[in-house]
Order: C-alpha cells, then structure tokens, then sequence
C-alpha cells in the first residue's frame, strides 16, 4: 500500500484545512487509518483515528472537537478535517494506515502502523 498525503499549506488562526491521504497498491476500505503530526523539536504524536468501517473514531485530547476524521472507501482516501486551527498545530501530518483493526488501547501507538505517507506541512500563524 502507497500513501500519499496533501492538502497541507499557511492558514491563520482559526481557519480550516483539509488533508487527504490516498491509498493505492491494496483495497483499503479494510484498514485502520490514522493521522499523525510532528512539530519542530517535537516527539510525533497521535491525532485521529478512524476503523475500516467508518464508525469509530479517535482522537487526541488536544484536537478533539476541532478536527474530524473521515474515510471514503470508494476514493480509497482518509480526510483530516481540522478547523480552529491554534499556532500549536503546525506541524508536518503524516497519514498511517494497518490492515488489523486496532482497538483503543492501540491506535495511538505508532508502531502499530504497516504503511506510512511521506507528510504534509501546515502552518498555523497568529
């Protein structure tokens, strides 16, 4: 499986983006999938997640509320919707994606993802 994720760019605070990562090599609409970011000087951190079958979803304490994970299986792509964007979220988003259907306990786990698109950067300015 490929990923490839965009739709990064600049935005102020309290403006939208969308990021979308595509899947191509394997049907997808089976895996787990899940959005990753890095900030500078920081660790990678878990953002949102989402199962095969749409219906459930997790997300960090720090984007909840204000991003939303979705997937349209017949585009093979996983969308990160985020708005309310703070300074704090710039980083680079990575998207990840498994064929095990991870449970809460795991999805946040990096090293539970199989595949790994090559990130996308936003910038948030105040």
């Amino acid at each position: 499986v490929q990923l490839q994720a965009s739709g990064g760019g600049w935005v102020q605070t309290g403006g939208s983006l969308r990021l979308s990562c595509e899947a191509s090599g394997r049907t997808f609409s089976t895996y787990t999938s899940a959005w990753f970011r890095r900030a500078p000087g920081k660790e990678r951190e878990f953002v949102g997640a989402i199962r095969w079958s749409g219906g459930n979803t997790f997300y960090a304490d720090s984007v909840k509320g204000r991003f939303t994970v979705s997937r349209n299986n017949a585009k093979n792509t996983v969308y990160l919707q985020m708005n309310s964007l703070k300074p704090e979220d710039t980083a680079i988003y990575y998207c990840a994606a498994t064929p095990r259907s991870l449970i809460l306990s795991t999805v946040r786990q990096a090293n539970e993802y199989d595949y790994w698109g090559q990130g996308t950067q936003v910038t948030v300015s105040s």
